[in-house]
């Protein structure tokens, strides 16, 4: 960080342009379950296109950078998971491919698709609401994801599997 004056300073991981005033960061609105409401609205956004509904956002210093709902049915690619396109969009943001100091929160656990791709970004942290029992890819031994990167879960997991399970039983 470099400070320019007693109340301010440059965010030198997301934007060095970007002037923050830290008196404004004492309490913050912006935690976990906050972010993770955001991935939710973006699986939302994906229930409504027909889409397998999973959401996901990536922070930075408590700003959402990046973020991303499967798109695979619309774009006819099966690359084009949520976590995939908030990468994608997180890295364009920070204007380079590793993603450390950042958190990616999605909706579902990561396949091993995904979980390649946030290992090779170097992301400092994964946090998902619900387990993928069948294609998780936490199921993988040894761990697909970087050495570093801290994998936590449960975060609003109800809500997440909810509309997982209401997509699911419509198809049925």
């Amino acid at each position: 960080m470099r400070h320019i004056f007693e109340s301010y300073y440059y965010c030198d991981i997301c934007d060095p342009n970007h002037i923050k005033n830290p008196c404004l960061n004492l309490i913050s609105p912006y935690n976990e379950t906050y972010f993770m409401q955001q991935a939710l609205l973006e699986a939302e956004k994906a229930f409504s296109l027909n889409e397998v509904p999973v959401g996901a956002v990536v922070v930075c210093n408590n700003q959402i950078i990046g973020k991303g709902h499967n798109l695979t049915e619309t774009l006819n690619d099966i690359t084009a998971h949520a976590e995939m396109q908030a990468i994608t969009a997180a890295a364009t943001f920070l204007g380079g491919k590793y993603l450390k100091g950042c958190t990616l929160f999605v909706t579902l656990e990561p396949c091993p698709m995904c979980a390649g791709a946030l290992y090779w970004s170097q992301i400092e942290k994964v946090v998902f609401a619900t387990r993928d029992e069948k294609r998780g890819a936490c199921r993988q031994q040894p761990s697909l994801f970087h050495p570093s990167t801290l994998v936590t879960n449960g975060i609003l997991e109800a809500p997440c599997s909810e509309i997982l399970k209401r997509f699911f039983l419509d198809k049925r």
